[in-house]
């Protein structure tokens, strides 16, 4: 594959976004109930939102959806899917899109994007901490329900939020040098690397579940301590490492401030 040959834009017409369903069936494997349906992709092009295609050729490989959210009296974008074809996965296309979804909210006056992310998804979180500059600093308990993707493995829907700052130090400097601002570490939470074999496999989900368990807890009292995962390593072996630290800028639609 020649990245350089994908082209990333807008989604355009009914076409696209049918193929933007089909895509989703595809990599999550939902039954048809839980599908995001066509008319939630037309409704986010028309209210604000973003849908967003990667394209090799005439073909699409990956796609993003966001639709418009506020808080606190302030405009923000959720990014509710960010979807790559397997065969076009650990080649950048994901961050591309992600870029492209900034790049568009930008433009607007949006200075925030949010989603969330399976905490037991390593790569997944060693993008969205260590190539986009997002900071988690909230955890939701099986937000979604029991789903029926395989891809949960049967376990709760637990999710960390996702908050990319678009306009941040923090973001600004990794733009601009491939690298997060230095932090103190003040804590961390491992995910060990034969988490997805041990979801897969029904004799071995306690194990993922055990996992889920400790680390939910862990998240929630670091959380409610103040600290905001800063950063995010993973070794040789494929393990994944959540670091926490203070972040020492003041970014928030919270209530609360």
């Amino acid at each position: 594959m020649n990245a350089d040959a994908i082209v990333i834009r807008r989604c355009q017409g009914l076409e696209e976004l049918r193929t933007c369903v089909a895509l989703q069936k595809e990599i999550w494997n939902f039954t048809d109930d839980e599908l995001v349906p066509l008319r939630m992709f037309v409704v986010a092009e028309k209210v604000g939102g973003q849908v967003m295609g990667a394209f090799d050729g005439k073909e699409m490989i990956g796609f993003a959806l966001s639709v418009p959210g506020t808080r606190s009296g302030h405009l923000y974008l959720h990014s509710h899917m960010l979807a790559v074809r397997k065969e076009h996965r650990n080649s950048g296309m994901g961050r591309r899109l992600k870029l492209l979804q900034r790049e568009d909210a930008l433009s607007r006056g949006i200075e925030l994007i949010e989603w969330t992310y399976d905490p037991l998804e390593i790569k997944n979180a060693y993008l969205n901490i260590e190539k986009l500059g997002a900071v988690s600093r909230r955890y939701n308990i099986n937000q979604y329900g029991i789903t029926s993707s395989p891809l949960q493995g049967g376990l709760p829907s637990d999710r960390l939020i996702a908050e990319w700052w678009l306009k941040s130090k923090r973001v600004q400097t990794l733009l601009d040098t491939g690298k997060n601002p230095a932090f103190e570490q003040k804590a961390a939470i491992e995910v060990p690397a034969e988490i997805y074999q041990w979801k897969a496999a029904a004799e071995t989900r306690p194990k993922a579940q055990q996992v889920q368990a400790r680390n939910r807890e862990q998240f929630l009292r670091a959380f409610e301590s103040g600290l905001a995962v800063l950063g995010y390593q993973r070794d040789a072996a494929g393990n994944g490492r959540f670091m926490f630290g203070n972040w020492d800028e003041r970014w928030s639609y919270s209530s609360r401030e």
